[in-house]
């Protein structure tokens, strides 16, 4: 079923589905280059680049996924992204200069790809009716039955 306009003025266009997922994609493309750049060359924690680098590898994995806009990938991504979030709050609170200033964008960057997963899902579950949710609580049910039945 397509997204329509609701009478109500609710943003469930296509338009809207789009901008959420080019915003999560944006945002999350962002984290990847900021927590890069950070530790590699704007302030990292040793002269020459850190190994905190690595950080952004766990990023790197949902890239696809929201690319190929898998409903999925934006829920669980939703929940990842805090890790990110807590280590930015932590940072901009406990750090001066250069350091503080990085650790704000990645709290911004973190709260933005938090609330487009979130609006995306959303969207899209309204958009595809109660008959869809259903279906797809149930097919999340049973994976997780699945998966606590393997030994």
């Amino acid at each position: 079923m397509p997204l329509t306009d609701s009478p109500d003025g609710a943003l469930d266009t296509p338009f809207a589905v789009r901008g959420t997922r080019w915003l999560a994609v944006g945002s999350l493309i962002g984290l990847i280059v900021l927590g890069l750049a950070w530790e590699l060359w704007l302030a990292p924690l040793r002269e020459g680049g850190s190994w905190w680098a690595i950080k952004v590898l766990p990023l790197t994995v949902p890239l696809a996924g929201l690319l190929k806009n898998r409903m999925y990938t934006y829920r669980w991504v939703s929940l990842l992204v805090w890790l990110y979030f807590t280590e930015g709050a932590v940072r901009a609170t406990s750090e001066s200069g250069t350091s503080m200033w990085l650790a704000i964008v990645q709290v911004l960057l973190c709260i933005a790809l938090f609330l487009a997963c979130a609006l995306h899902v959303r969207m899209r579950l309204r958009a595809a009716g109660k008959e869809a949710v259903a279906a797809d609580v149930a097919q999340a049910t049973a994976l997780a039955e699945s998966r606590v039945a393997k030994p």
